[in-house]
């Protein structure tokens, strides 16, 4: 299809012009005389690009900007002025425009700004329909893996989006529980209104209640005005607390009464006010464990924890590193302007074999990292971090790292999440095959079957082996 074009322009030699020369050059072209007109076709069709002059009466250019940007935030829109300043250009692009032409202007002048324009907004297409075909495949939102616990946390999310109901989102650092609260608030009823986040662990203790709850003139040193805090902010919609474990015990309790009663009191104000949010919190640490030491309040733990979501880190769900991997080459190809075909075997291969202590976060860090440095137009290991290429050298870290406090270890936890590890890896590298996975592992085929069941990576009336491994 030809790319659409809205002209709009008070001067009739201008606008006949233009429609006659973009129409020669092989675009679909609607001309309109004023802003009303050309809010009336907005409304009517979808255009590719506006062109707009600047200075029109009652309606003028940058009106007819907000409102094809309204419309679709994807359209591109080029301003003609006869009036340029540096004001009416610092206005044009805040407004969204992509760029404006001064009259006289020259027929190349035109015909490169119109193409780079319509370059832009096919890309743009290009971008929006590989993200969803994505998201079909593999993902949910900007949740991205086909692993059966991803599928399962998508389900969860679908099942709870429309409900009020308060949820705990653990796992650990980097492995998306930020993405989980997004995809629960875009999903749900409250999508149109605010999400609000705050990482309880990064604002010092001393302000973290005015932060939350706002506060009054006069409260304290330095509260030289009225502020509203993050809970009435978020009214309506959604507040995420990140790292609600790392909250003090005192504001334990007020975070308590907030759920208990759906007031908030601002610090210094005598007045409690209601608030309407939906509260989701999250959490890379055991508040199970902290509970148990006394370090957060059972009661704020129970309602916090009225349905809770296990986030998987990367290394339990390896099958995803592949998918994520080519997610985030097409992204930071377009982002870095690259021309990037592919990660090689030999690249994926170090990838598949890396332990990513970071999650998904450390995975697209290291993917953008490697489409910057890459020289070809593939991947290679060259292009990849020194711990990916050597994850032995990783590992051995890890052991380093590995200590008897005068707390204690999980020594059983440890075992098994190692154990869990290694089947993993030889599991992927045999391409699921469990014989091939057992000889990889030094174990005979019934061993890995019996930890396979022990650790819950598999059912105990699984039937999907039946060869025999000769012991």
């Amino acid at each position: 299809m030809k790319p659409k074009i809205l002209v709009v322009d008070d001067e009739p030699s201008m606008r006949d012009f233009l429609e006659i020369f973009l129409t020669r050059e092989g675009y679909d072209v609607v001309s309109a005389a004023t802003g009303e007109k050309a809010f009336e076709l907005l409304d009517a069709a979808a255009f590719d690009l506006v062109i707009t002059d600047l200075k029109m009466p009652k309606i003028d250019g940058i009106q007819v900007l907000k409102k094809a940007k309204a419309v679709d935030p994807e359209v591109q829109v080029l301003i003609i002025t006869a009036f340029a300043s540096p004001d009416t250009a610092v206005e044009a692009m805040k407004a969204g425009a992509l760029d404006y032409f001064v009259k006289p202007f020259k027929v190349d002048e035109v015909r490169l700004f119109v193409a780079n324009a319509l370059e832009r907004r096919h890309l743009s297409r290009e971008n929006i329909a590989l993200k969803q075909q994505l998201g079909v495949r593999y993902g949910f939102e900007n949740l991205i893996g086909s692993d059966p616990r991803m599928l399962e946390i998508y389900e969860l999310i679908r099942q709870v989006a429309n409900t009020p109901t308060t949820l705990l989102i653990t796992g650990e650092t980097g492995s998306g529980k930020e993405l989980v609260a997004r995809a629960v608030h875009v999903n749900g009823a409250r999508k149109r209104e605010p999400f609000v986040v705050i990482n309880c662990g990064a604002i010092p203790a001393e302000l973290l209640e005015s932060e939350l709850f706002g506060h009054k003139r006069g409260s304290f040193t330095g509260a030289v005005s009225d502020k509203k805090g993050l809970f009435e902010i978020a009214s309506g919609g959604t507040i995420f607390l990140d790292e609600v474990g790392e909250l003090p015990q005192a504001l334990q309790v007020k975070l308590l009464r907030v759920l208990q009663q759906r007031v908030i009191l601002p610090v210094g104000a005598v007045r409690d006010v209601p608030i309407d949010v939906r509260l989701i919190s999250a959490t890379n640490r055991s508040l199970e464990k902290d509970v148990a030491a006394g370090r957060f309040r059972d009661d704020l733990f129970y309602r916090l924890n009225v349905i809770q979501i296990q986030v998987p880190p990367l290394r339990e769900r390896r099958g995803d590193i592949p998918i994520l991997a080519e997610y985030f080459l097409e992204k930071y190809t377009r982002l870095l302007g690259k021309n990037i075909r592919k990660i090689s075997v030999d690249a994926m291969s170090h990838l598949n074999g890396y332990r990513f202590p970071g999650n998904v976060r450390e995975l697209e860090n290291i993917v953008e990292r490697a489409v910057a440095l890459e020289k070809t137009d593939v991947i290679m290991p060259e292009s990849l971090p020194a711990g990916v290429l050597r994850p032995e050298a990783d590992r051995a870290g890890d052991k380093r790292r590995l200590f008897v406090s005068r707390q204690g270890v999980d020594l059983d936890g440890i075992l098994a999440e190692t154990e869990k590890e290694l089947i993993g890896q030889a599991m992927n590298l045999s391409g699921g095959g469990k014989k091939d996975a057992a000889k990889l592992l030094g174990i005979t085929f019934r061993s890995l079957r019996y930890r396979l069941v022990k650790l819950g990576i598999e059912g105990p009336d699984s039937r999907d082996d039946l060869e025999d491994d000769g012991a």
